[in-house]
């Protein structure tokens, strides 16, 4: 299974067209908030399912702030990340993820790219397609697969 996983597109749409032609064909699109864009737009792109929170941009949205879902035998927590101080530190809301049994914490936010993998937990921030704050502000994404014994593999990619 091949997920690909951007945040922060801000509404702009050409680098998320760049990314999924990239790494197409794809299985699932997980997007960690501040779109600025329906579902619809990006599932019509990608032609897979969509994940998708809303982040602190996502003004008047109707999607959720947070989901939780498996994928495969993962359990993932999906969240924006700016309610949890993301900018700053990442104990809160590393913390929260492991008091609500994820094996994998996906966010944005920060626009810079992450992963961060431990024996408890997997942070995934796929960083900014639209706004890429790291050094060298580089347009960000992951993707990760899971392989067929069911284990994650994560890389980030640069536009």
């Amino acid at each position: 299974m091949k997920i690909l996983i951007v945040s922060d597109t801000h509404r702009f749409i050409d680098n998320f067209k760049k990314a999924a032609e990239k790494v197409a064909p794809i299985d699932l699109l997980i997007h960690c908030g501040d779109s600025e864009r329906n579902e619809e737009t990006f599932s019509q792109i990608t032609n897979c399912p969509v994940e998708l929170v809303a982040g602190n941009n996502d003004y008047f949205s109707s999607l959720p702030r947070e989901k939780e879902f498996m994928l495969g035998r993962y359990k993932v927590w999906l969240v924006h990340g700016h309610r949890h101080y993301v900018t700053f530190e990442m104990e809160e809301i590393r913390q929260e993820a492991l008091g609500r049994n994820a094996d994998i914490l996906m966010f944005g936010h920060t626009h810079k790219p992450l992963i961060d993998i431990k024996h408890d937990l997997i942070m995934i921030n796929p960083g900014s397609l639209t706004y890429p704050r790291q050094d060298g502000r580089r347009s960000s994404f992951i993707v990760m697969e899971l392989d067929k014994n069911g284990e994650a593999h994560f890389t980030i990619n640069y536009l």
